[in-house]
């Protein structure tokens, strides 16, 4: 099976998500709008998708996965679907609507990270609310990282299996995920998450496990590894970090 992931060029965003699955797995994948237009590729190709209101499931916005005849759209729900395929998803029930599950939670945390730098409208520059974006990281900072955080942290601690992992013994989705949440939050607020990682080694460890995975490792060193930057999810305005 050769994928085709559909996403934005020139940021990580949420289809880095999906990325780094791909490339745990060693997946035959194709990032179709890095793609030149002489190969069937670029934003216009990701457009026709989106614009196809003859499509019976056309996907609302950007990642969404092609499978052969299947097309998936939502981080998490492209996850869940590629997660048994790729051994990236536990084998039983329970653990797989578990891992699902902190995935979502995983969605609602990147929400509110994006909005720190857009609290009033994704549409307006960062410049048009730079007042109420520092009001919006005060809270942030304050209450929501370390709540969302810590209940991973928990959530690893909690795991009877005690393999630093988030479910079972074994790496999901889900601990890809994690690496990226840890890695993006040390971009975008570097101060505030030196504070934040003393209380959550956990997490630390387990985004140093993955980073030294062959095949992520070899990822992260390689040119397909877009670089954090001021379009993403993550983005750090120091006048927005604290100690």
């Amino acid at each position: 099976m050769r994928y085709e992931l559909y996403y934005w060029t020139g940021i990580q965003g949420r289809g880095e998500f999906v990325r780094l699955a791909l490339e745990e797995a060693g997946a035959d994948y194709v990032d179709v709008a890095r793609l030149p237009a002489s190969r069937g590729g670029g934003e216009p190709a990701l457009m026709r998708f989106l614009e196809d209101r003859t499509a019976a499931h056309r996907p609302f916005a950007p990642p969404f996965l092609k499978a052969g005849k299947i097309v998936v759209a939502q981080t998490a729900n492209i996850l869940q679907f590629l997660g048994p395929r790729l051994g990236l998803a536990p084998k039983g029930e329970a653990d797989r609507f578990w891992t699902h599950q902190l995935q979502l939670t995983v969605t609602d945390f990147v929400a509110e990270t994006h909005d720190v730098h857009h609290p009033i409208a994704g549409s307006l520059y960062y410049e048009d609310q730079k007042r109420e974006a520092k009001r919006r990281a005060d809270d942030f900072l304050r209450n929501r990282l370390p709540k969302f955080l810590g209940y991973f942290e928990g959530v690893l601690d909690a795991n009877p299996k005690r393999g630093g992992y988030m479910v079972s013994g074994r790496l999901t989705y889900v601990d890809l995920s994690m690496f990226q949440i840890v890695a993006g939050l040390r971009y975008a607020f570097p101060k505030a998450m030196a504070r934040a990682e003393r209380k959550t080694p956990g997490l630390v460890a387990l985004h140093d496990r993955v980073a030294a995975r062959p095949r992520i490792a070899a990822y992260l060193a390689s040119p397909r590894r877009i670089q954090f930057n001021q379009w993403g999810i993550f983005r750090h305005y120091p006048e927005l970090d604290r100690k």
